[in-house]
C-alpha cells in the first residue's frame, strides 16, 4: 500500500501544480487575449488528471478499501485549485494509520 501512497501523493501534486499554471494561463488568456499557455498546458493537465483518477481508485477503492464519499472528494479534489494539496495530507495520515494499525 506504500508504493499506491507515494505514486498517489506524487501525482496530487503534479496535477495540483499543473492546475495552477492553468489557472494562469486562463487568466492569461482571457486577459491578455493570448491563449498559448492554455492550449499547451490544457491537455497536458488533462492527461495528468487521468492518470491521478488512476491512482487515486487504486490507493482508494483497491488498496485502502475508503467510503465511496471519501473516494470522491478525492477524485473531485484534482479540479479544485489548492484542493488537491490538502486533501494529500489528509490521505497521506489516513494511509498510514491504516498501514500502522494492520502491522
Amino acid at each position: 500500500m506504500e508504493s499506491a501512497l507515494n505514486f498517489y501523493r506524487v501525482m496530487a501534486y503534479v496535477v495540483g501544480v499543473m492546475l495552477l499554471v492553468l489557472c494562469v494561463g486562463m487568466v492569461v488568456k482571457y486577459g491578455f487575449d493570448n491563449g498559448t499557455m492554455v492550449a499547451v498546458v490544457g491537455p497536458i493537465h488533462g492527461f495528468l488528471y487521468m492518470v491521478y483518477l488512476v491512482a487515486a481508485i487504486n490507493l482508494g477503492l483497491i488498496k485502502a478499501r475508503w467510503s465511496i464519499g471519501y473516494l470522491l472528494l478525492v477524485l473531485v479534489s484534482g479540479t479544485i485549485p489548492f484542493l488537491s494539496f490538502v486533501l494529500e495530507r489528509s490521505v497521506t495520515e489516513r494511509v498510514r494509520r491504516t498501514i500502522a494499525a494492520t502491522s
